[in-house]
């Protein structure tokens, strides 16, 4: 009628790392970078510049998009390139068509530069 399986002979049929794209580590933001960039992102989204945001995290650079509207492209982009960090700042924020607007070694002093968007009179 039915067999009996014992679990113990049982073997999945791939590792937890093999499928994996690839096995090169890539660059993340820190916990305490989130927060300083979340803290900004809210401040946008409270004025009304941003609804929406995405996270890209590949092998040599990390990427946090803010976006007006989910199908038009990145409003904002903020970039952490750790290969740049003794030279320009491994920190830069991007315009709409790609124009870097401020690059430097200090994640809260680059932001600066999104701080006037996010403060409007009421």
């Amino acid at each position: 009628m039915s067999d009996v399986v014992t679990l113990g002979s049982y073997k999945p049929a791939r590792t937890a790392t093999e499928g994996r794209a690839s096995a090169d580590p890539v660059v993340v933001y820190q916990r305490k970078e989130l927060e300083v960039i979340l803290q900004m992102y809210s401040r946008l989204v409270m004025a009304g510049h941003c609804r929406d945001y995405a996270m890209g995290f590949e092998k040599n650079q990390a990427t946090f998009s803010m976006f007006r509207h989910a199908s038009e492209g990145a409003y904002y982009r903020i970039t952490k390139t750790p290969a740049l960090a003794r030279k320009q700042g491994a920190y830069a924020v991007l315009s709409a068509h790609g124009r870097i607007l401020r690059r430097g070694h200090d994640l809260q002093t680059v932001l600066k530069v999104l701080e006037k968007k996010s403060l409007r009179l009421i």
